[in-house]
């Protein structure tokens, strides 16, 4: 298994209510956003990781990478207009090393989720290669998650992963058609059906930092 992971850190921090996006600020001893890699590359240290921002937040990223993980080689790319967008322009900058067969499974992750373990990461990746896709879901025993016509109510969660072939070729077909999907899955779904993303039981403490309320559930956790 050859896995990359993505992080998506390209939003803003208008629901937090904060004028900085909410990944570069602090969490205990580290920004959110140098937490999330840090699990990340614990997980797969040798895996490729690929950052996704805001163009307006390049300085802000390289200093605080710089300062807080300035071992580890992170690689920068722009995010779209939206979530779909932002995954788009990831796989992009990874098309030529999937293309090459150097990477077989990517995991996609919310850079605003710093607490999901790295046993979350390696559970993602290893179903995703055996099965095709995988994501963390709160329900309890593996079922397949049809994203598009979804007769169970779940609440997902990411690490989202998925092969890589199929993932960047259902990328670039809806970007062709014009097509946004919702998450991950709902586009790898739209374009083949026939892989079923295999629900992997979700952390409790893997929640994503959309409000201030958040940061402090978050530094909670971390201290106690």
């Amino acid at each position: 298994m050859k896995p990359a992971i993505v992080l998506l850190a390209a939003g803003s921090g208008s629901r937090f209510g904060h004028a900085t996006n909410k990944v570069w600020l602090p969490l205990v001893d580290q920004s959110v956003i140098a937490r999330t890699i840090s699990n990340a590359h614990h997980a797969f240290p040798a895996a490729p990781l690929i950052l996704v921002i805001n163009p307006d937040d390049e300085a802000l990223a390289k200093e605080i990478l710089q300062n807080e993980l300035p071992d580890l080689k992170i690689e920068i790319t722009y995010g779209g207009a939206t979530r779909h967008g932002s995954e788009y322009q990831a796989l992009m900058h990874l098309e030529k090393d999937i293309s090459a067969g150097d990477i077989d499974v990517v995991l996609i992750h919310d850079g605003a989720r710093p607490l999901a373990s790295s046993d979350l990461y390696r559970k993602i990746a290893q179903v995703a290669y055996e099965e095709g896709g995988a994501i963390p879901t709160t329900a309890i025993n593996p079922v397949e998650i049809d994203t598009n016509h979804n007769t169970q109510i779940v609440r997902v969660q990411t690490p989202q992963g998925f092969r890589a072939k199929e993932l960047l070729q259902a990328y670039k077909a809806a970007q062709a058609d014009g097509f946004v999907g919702t998450d991950t899955g709902a586009c790898v779904e739209k374009y083949f059906p026939e892989i079923k993303a295999v629900a992997v039981e979700a952390e409790v403490a893997n929640l994503k930092i959309t409000f201030a309320e958040d940061l402090k559930v978050a530094q909670a956790l971390l201290t106690s």
